[in-house]
């Protein structure tokens, strides 16, 4: 599917209805969510920092590895995709350039948040916002500066818990105005607030189903019968298999051998029918 048809095909289904995106922190993963049937696919940026380079959700990976890695994972589905942007990068320039380099990689979409550089876990205590004026600032350079008018730009404010949810609603507003297609209000702490917040801003809304943070864990019709029309669920694949890695490697550490786990693993076969691969045909990828 080219770049044109997955941002109208992202449009198309945010229009439609509510739109479940699980977190994929590589590309095998994201086909792994295309086979369960899923419309699009989330590359949460904690994801990508804490699977590929060990390292915490503070914004220490550049643009460069961010667009290689997302772009990894958007070419390898045909559904589309979107990334989280942290902060953007830098400034309005550098807005827009993320934006231009996100639609080469093969994004959708992407969402920017309006906290100061480095960044923190929005689930997190002691992070801080730019002022609500440079964050339209960077949203009115993203606007000008993608090729494909489809490029979802999802403004993410983290206002909430720093400056209250009505002053969340009011950086919202503004960032709508700023020229914003949806809005992700994170770390929202009641079913009250996520109803109170859809009340006032009329745009798509994307909800964070992270797990273990401020935000109740409700449900996608939940979601969508307050209005939400985009819901992710960024780590959730990743802790998972995190969890079962580390009960593996205790085991095999202790027995010396993984057979009791055969029954549990994914086998060469899968794999290979996941990655569309053929090892008796003599080309690959397949025509």
């Amino acid at each position: 599917m080219k770049q044109r048809r997955k941002t109208t095909a992202l449009q198309k289904a945010v229009a439609k209805g509510c739109v479940a995106m699980p977190g994929a922190f590589n590309a095998a993963t994201a086909r792994l969510v295309e086979r369960a049937g899923f419309e699009a696919v989330y590359i949460s940026g904690a994801g990508l920092a804490n699977a590929t380079a060990g390292v915490p959700d503070i914004g220490l990976l550049s643009l460069e590895e961010v667009a290689r890695l997302a772009g990894y994972i958007a070419q390898a589905v045909k559904i589309p995709a979107i990334v989280d942007a942290d902060t953007g990068f830098g400034g309005p320039q550098h807005v827009a350039r993320t934006i231009n380099e996100f639609e080469r990689a093969g994004l959708a979409g992407m969402h920017i948040e309006d906290q100061v550089f480095p960044k923190r876990c929005g689930h997190l205590k002691g992070h801080s916002l730019i002022p609500a004026d440079e964050m339209a600032e960077k949203i009115r350079a993203a606007a000008c500066a993608r090729c494909d008018s489809e490029f979802l730009i999802i403004a993410r404010t983290d206002a909430p818990a720093v400056e209250g949810v009505e002053a969340a609603i009011e950086r919202a507003l503004a960032y709508v105005k700023a020229g914003a297609d949806a809005i992700f209000p994170e770390a929202l702490q009641s079913a009250a607030q996520f109803r109170a917040f859809a009340k006032h801003v009329k745009v798509p809304l994307l909800a964070n189903m992270t797990e273990f943070g401020r935000s109740p864990l409700l449900s996608l019709r939940q979601l969508a019968t307050m209005g939400y029309r985009m819901v992710i669920f960024p780590q959730t694949a990743f802790r998972v298999a995190m969890h079962c890695e580390e009960a593996l490697l205790r085991d095999l550490k202790r027995r010396g051998t993984q057979r009791s786990w055969l029954p549990r693993m994914q086998t060469r076969e899968k794999l290979y029918e996941l990655l569309d691969y053929d090892p008796t045909a003599d080309h690959w990828p397949p025509h």
